[in-house]
Formats: structure tokens, C-alpha cells, sequence
């Protein structure tokens, strides 16, 4: 998959909180594909309700693959400072788009709730730089998109997680962090 990662102003330090907004955008893009990918390969939904549900978790774990990515490049504090930027412009994006499907309510604070039971989950599993995350790690995560899908799936939705999907966000992840970095 390709996103824009690169800035639209060069020699310009960026904060952060900016390199943070800038991963969520791409995480978000990011998400929204793997959805429509694995709808391409027959893995249908049902609702847009769904749908959003499904890009949640796929937001919760790259949250936590660009946190653990990232860790070496922070102090305490900015580290902090760019997983909430992170979640909070992810949480908007949730919110704004249930939202328009269920009226109002709490989900900014579901999905970040959600996100820090994921993001403790993740931490038990390995993880390395070159080959980002670990077979149990992609593994507990196609289960929890799986359960989303519905029992139809069952069997196909982890293998396609496993194979190919989080393959393709690592190595887009990887270029992207690359280069908002520099």
C-alpha cells in the first residue's frame, strides 16, 4: 500500500504531537484499506457499524506496532505525547464515523478504553524490528478481527491477517516512520 509519508515542508523540525497526527491519518488510511482488501477477497460485512469496528482494531494494533517501533526514538514524555495523539485523533475518527451511523454517544472513550486493554494484550507478545510483530501477536489480533467478521469466516479471516495484511501495513509503516522521521 502507499501513503503520503513524507512532509510537505523540508528542514522543518516537526513536533511530536505533528509526527504523531501524521501516523494516525496514515494509520487510519491504513486501517480503511485492509478492510476494503479483505472485502475484495470475499470476507463480506454486513454494516458500516461493522466496518467501523473491524478499522478499530485494526487501529488498536497499529497503535501499538508504531508504539513499539518507536519506543528507542522518545523520552517518557514525548513518547506520552505521541500515543495520545495518536489515540485521540483515532478516537475522533471512530467517534465522527459511529456517530453518523448510531447517533450520539461515548464511543471516543470506547475506543480509547479498548485501546489500552489492546495495547497491555500486544505487550505480552514478542516483537521484533526487522520482522515487526510476532506469529502469536498477529495471530491474537486476526482472532479478534475473526470474531468481528462472524463464524461464516471463521477459518480464512486470521490466515489473511496473518499473511497478508499485517505484512503489507509493517512495510508501509516501516517506510512511513522512516521518512516522517528524518
Amino acid at each position: 500500500m502507499r501513503v503520503k509519508s513524507k512532509w510537505n515542508v523540508k528542514d522543518k523540525t516537526h513536533t511530536v504531537a505533528e509526527v504523531g497526527g501524521a501516523l494516525a491519518a496514515i494509520a487510519w488510511k491504513m486501517a480503511q484499506n485492509a478492510l476494503l482488501n479483505m472485502e475484495n477477497h470475499q470476507f463480506q460485512t454486513e454494516t458500516q457499524v461493522q466496518r467501523i469496528e473491524i478499522i478499530a482494531e485494526f487501529l488498536c494494533f497499529t497503535i501499538h506496532v508504531l508504539d513499539r517501533m518507536t519506543i528507542d526514538r522518545f523520552t517518557d514524555e514525548d513518547r506520552q505525547t505521541f500515543i495520545t495523539e495518536l489515540a485521540l485523533k483515532s478516537a475522533k475518527n471512530i467517534k465522527d464515523n459511529k456517530r453518523e451511523y448510531l447517533g450520539p454517544g461515548e464511543y471516543q472513550q470506547e475506543f480509547i478504553d479498548m485501546l489500552n486493554a489492546r495495547m497491555d494484550e500486544y505487550a505480552e507478545f514478542p516483537f521484533s524490528e526487522e520482522e515487526g510483530p510476532s506469529f502469536p501477536m498477529k495471530r491474537y489480533f486476526g482472532d479478534f478481527v475473526t470474531k468481528l467478521f462472524g463464524e461464516r469466516y471463521q477459518r480464512w479471516v486470521t490466515d489473511q491477517i496473518i499473511d497478508i495484511e499485517v505484512p503489507d501495513m509493517y512495510r508501509t509503516l516501516k517506510t512511513a516512520v522512516k521518512n516522517l522521521f528524518m
